[in-house]
């Protein structure tokens, strides 16, 4: 059965990126370009991983990490967050931290890399 992988960024040459790589890796990919409907999405699509912005126009994709990792229905569900400060420290021990930071801009080995890892876990 073909994973099933929720994209979720603002900036639609990301997503557009992001999509024609997984694609190509035989995923399924869902985009979304902002965060108030990703709890719906998960809920109806049921991705096998969310790569999740950090930053986006109407939520902070760390408050939505938090919300998938803290229901019990979704708090197994693989988060990647993405960001591009390079000064941001995430204490991956926390109950609501990602499961992997995906730091841009990323090279395609690293995003198929990071996926890989997620979803075999």
């Amino acid at each position: 059965m073909t994973k099933k992988i929720l994209i979720v960024d603002d900036n639609e040459f990301m997503v557009e990126v992001m999509s024609h790589i997984l694609l190509n890796k035989g995923y399924d990919v869902i985009a979304l370009y902002e965060g108030n409907a990703v709890i719906d999405h998960i809920r109806t699509d049921h991705p096998d991983l969310v790569i999740l912005d950090m930053q986006l126009p109407d939520a902070d994709g760390r408050d939505i990490c938090k919300e998938i990792k803290l229901n019990r229905e979704t708090k197994n569900l693989p988060v990647i967050l993405c960001t591009g400060n390079e000064d941001f420290r995430l204490s991956i021990k926390r109950q609501e931290s990602p499961d992997d930071v995906l730091h841009k801009p990323f090279d395609v080995d690293s995003l198929v890399n990071m996926v890989a890892v997620q979803l075999a876990a």
